[in-house]
């Protein structure tokens, strides 16, 4: 299976990446759909997040790691460190951003900054826990070809966390946790 799986990345780098980056991000919805316990899956929102992961995160994020490579080469400690610093204080607001305002404007909001103006900072601050470890084993032990598909396995997780944050929550990973055991103690729906 790895080996049919690099001969596809390989032959198509950028649709391989991209389609598993977008399919990865739009099943985090799915997944906190179902710990939600909702009555029904919402496929309109899993929709509106596959939309903007296949439209802008998957495509920036190929583009991007690409660009990383190429300007700081290798995997040693110095480029590691440089591609994360990078990562982390350009990247990773503009895919916060991009996603607050993708699903609001997709879902048809009047006022599509909202979101992102109540939330963009404490998610940020929850992504900086989180994302500098990932990218660090990402810059430091991925080949550089399927780069965007581990982000993509770690946007899973992310992904889950962001549409919590977007759908009831404030951002912070107090909030998701608090969640996650109420809901274990509680056993109700709270996300109705």
């Amino acid at each position: 299976m790895r080996d049919a799986l690099l001969t596809r990345v390989r032959r198509f780098p950028w649709a391989t990446n991209v389609t598993l980056y977008g399919c990865l991000f739009a099943g985090g919805d799915f997944v906190h759909q179902r710990f939600s316990r909702k009555e029904r899956v919402d496929w309109t929102h899993t929709r509106n997040v596959a939309v903007v992961a296949f439209g802008f995160h998957g495509n920036f994020n190929f583009f991007w790691m690409r660009f990383l490579e190429r300007r700081f080469p290798g995997n040693a400690l110095r480029p590691v460190l440089r591609k994360l610093l990078l990562d982390q204080t350009l990247a990773a607001p503009l895919a916060i951003s991009a996603f607050y305002t993708g699903v609001s404007f997709m879902e048809g909001r009047e006022e599509v900054l909202q979101d992102w103006r109540e939330k963009f900072l404490n998610t940020y601050k929850t992504g900086l826990m989180y994302w500098p470890v990932m990218q660090f084993l990402n810059f430091a032990l991925v080949p550089p070809l399927i780069r965007t598909a581990f982000t993509g396995c770690c946007g899973f997780i992310w992904a889950a966390f962001l549409c919590f944050s977007q759908q009831t929550g404030d951002g912070t990973i107090t909030a998701a946790l608090d969640w996650v055991r109420q809901d274990r103690t509680s056993g109700t729906d709270r996300a109705e």
